[in-house]
């Protein structure tokens, strides 16, 4: 996505949901300067292969890893969404990148970190104090705000954080995007939101879910690569054989 066409989604996101962008800005010069200070990676840092699964930490995100596990995935480059990366570790996965605004399980962010995961950190108006307490425990990070760029902070488009790892995967290359987990429905799961139960959203999560779907709805029509959905919601029997077969035809 082109950084004009961008900013234009990000005024009515702006509008919609009130947020400030002043804050917005506070916040990416507050993730720049720890970024200058500790050393960031750059979009030429990150090699990124071809094909790309995105893990998004919807509910159909587990049934979808019990099929990717029997699938040899070397040729993909993995990128999880937040709390995905919690679903899996669990099955002893690693991610090769990690997209957050930090309200994730910081715990496993690191454990994956420290096993290889790049991190890309987000900056927004509403985590500055977590950005101040976590961004300078990482390693092999870079950062990325929804308003202006700086010089250490990039903007490739994106809100949530699942729509951001597909701006993320088509700016740096990616001409396949596999997503898992990505629902876009109205439920959460607890790898969405640490410490709650799998449950009905609230009314400002269901509308930043309809905003995600409508940005990688966006990226479909306007990008070259080929992106394929297998998120099903809970149940995906009768379809792993279809899948793997979809998979592996890639």
């Amino acid at each position: 996505m082109k950084l004009e066409d961008w900013m234009e989604c990000y005024q009515l996101i702006l509008e919609d949901f009130h947020f400030k962008k002043e804050e917005d800005e506070l916040s990416a010069q507050i993730l720049n300067n720890i970024l200058d200070d500790i050393g960031a990676l750059t979009p030429q840092d990150i090699d990124m292969k071809s094909k790309v699964i995105v893990f998004g930490a919807g509910q159909s995100l587990k049934p979808n890893l019990t099929v990717l596990k029997k699938l040899d995935l070397k040729d993909f480059t993995l990128i999880a969404a937040d709390g995905a990366t919690t679903a899996l570790l669990e099955e002893s996965m690693i991610p090769d990148i990690i997209v957050t605004d930090l309200d994730g399980r910081i715990k496993d962010i690191l454990t994956a970190n420290r096993q290889g995961a790049l991190v890309v950190v987000h900056a927004h108006g509403h985590n500055q104090l977590q950005v101040k307490k976590y961004t300078p425990k990482f390693h092999n990070v870079m950062g990325t705000t929804q308003s202006k760029p700086l010089s250490s902070v990039f903007n490739f488009g994106g809100f949530t954080d699942g729509d951001r790892c597909v701006f993320l995967a088509l700016a740096l290359g990616a001409s396949v995007l596999v997503l898992s987990g990505m629902d876009f429905g109205n439920l959460v799961t607890h790898y969405s939101r640490p410490g709650q139960k799998d449950g009905l959203a609230d009314r400002i999560k269901q509308k930043k879910l309809k905003w995600a779907k409508k940005l990688v709805e966006w990226a479909s029509k306007n990008s070259n690569a080929f992106i394929l959905n297998i998120s099903g919601g809970e149940k995906l029997e009768g379809v792993e054989n279809t899948i793997i077969e979809r998979l592996e035809s890639l």
